[in-house]
């Protein structure tokens, strides 16, 4: 039986991605370094520690496991890191891949995915983008990434291998049944920040930016839950598996929240005010961004479950009422 080789899937996307594929009776190695990620996400699948660069280790895993089809998570995804630590990200997520391309060519791994960002599209003329809309990163992140999708595309070119990318807008939210979530320490993501609080692990939650051309001065995202991008690995993986060409595609819902929304909706959730604290924009950030998701519908027919946002706080907050070991205040069901 062949396997699905699954990099950084002990950390917070790969590891509900790793979870469908169980489920649905996929055989499944992880290779994590365990540096944002946690062994005890991983169930039910194979886990090897170390780091995705080391080609020595992923030749021995491809071949132990009869690896037929990569999902590719592992990188780093900071944004602000990525402007004061650039060659970090570049080492991490671009020569890694480089790496991991180059071990997946000897030994004939011929269908990849690829876990890209829409960072790549920088800032966009409407805060709207489709996968037609001009590459245009401000951040060193968004840059490793879209070196890593070109490195991607040209190697699919000499006929050697086909891939999906996909490009995600904002994550969030965590499992449904609390079995996993979002545990990274130091978490970036707003909505992870914000549950921290909530549950009196922060002091407050910064609002980075309350300037920006938006109704309320605030950014704007498009924000995707954790299982629906899951999802949309399953179908590309059945995409490939099924002979289809390679795609790039966006995962979003074609809609966006603005950070005070998101953060009134964390306050709603957790059934008390949040003390909010404004700082000027962040550099590298940009002020609205939605996903055109058309044809991930259309091309893999993946609909969503979870396009509601209070539905999507929720399932953040419950985990991290999970992690704080505090009774909820107010029901989080």
């Amino acid at each position: 039986m062949s396997t699905v080789l699954v990099t950084g899937g002990a950390g917070y996307i790969g590891s509900h991605t790793v979870q469908q594929l169980v489920a649905r009776g996929e055989r499944v190695v992880v290779i994590d370094n365990l540096s944002t990620g946690f062994r005890e996400a991983v169930r039910g699948a194979a886990f090897v520690e170390g780091n995705v660069g080391d080609c020595d280790l992923v030749a021995r895993t491809l071949e132990t496991y009869r690896v037929d089809a990569v999902l590719h998570f592992a990188a780093h995804t900071v944004v602000p890191e990525s402007v004061s630590d650039p060659l970090k990200y570049y080492g991490n997520n671009t020569c890694n891949t480089r790496n991991l391309l180059a071990s997946c060519a000897a030994a004939g791994v011929d269908k990849f995915i690829f876990s890209s960002t829409a960072a790549v599209y920088g800032t966009t003329d409407a805060g709207v983008a489709d996968e037609d809309t001009p590459t245009r990163p401000i951040n060193p992140y968004g840059t490793s990434k879209l070196m890593s999708e070109t490195m991607l595309r040209d190697w699919s070119a000499t006929g050697a291998m086909r891939h999906v990318i996909l490009r995600y807008f904002n994550v969030a939210g965590c499992d449904p049944e609390g079995r996993i979530g979002h545990s990274t320490p130091q978490a970036t993501l707003l909505i992870k920040v914000a549950c921290e609080h909530a549950v009196g692990k922060r002091p407050s939650i910064g609002i980075y930016g309350t300037d920006y051309d938006t109704p309320d001065g605030t950014g704007v995202r498009d924000y995707i839950h954790v299982d629906d991008l899951a999802a949309a690995h399953l179908r590309a993986l059945d995409h490939l598996r099924s002979g289809g060409d390679s795609l790039t595609l966006n995962c979003g819902y074609g809609h966006g929240y603005s950070v005070r929304e998101v953060v009134d909706a964390v306050a709603r959730a957790g059934g008390h005010a949040l003390n909010i604290v404004e700082h000027p924009r962040r550099q590298g950030d940009i002020p609205k961004l939605i996903a055109r998701s058309d044809k991930l519908r259309a091309v893999l027919g993946w609909e969503p479950r979870y396009d509601d946002l209070d539905f999507i706080v929720r399932t953040a907050l419950s985990w991290e009422y999970q992690l704080a070991g505090v009774v909820p205040i107010a029901s989080v069901a």
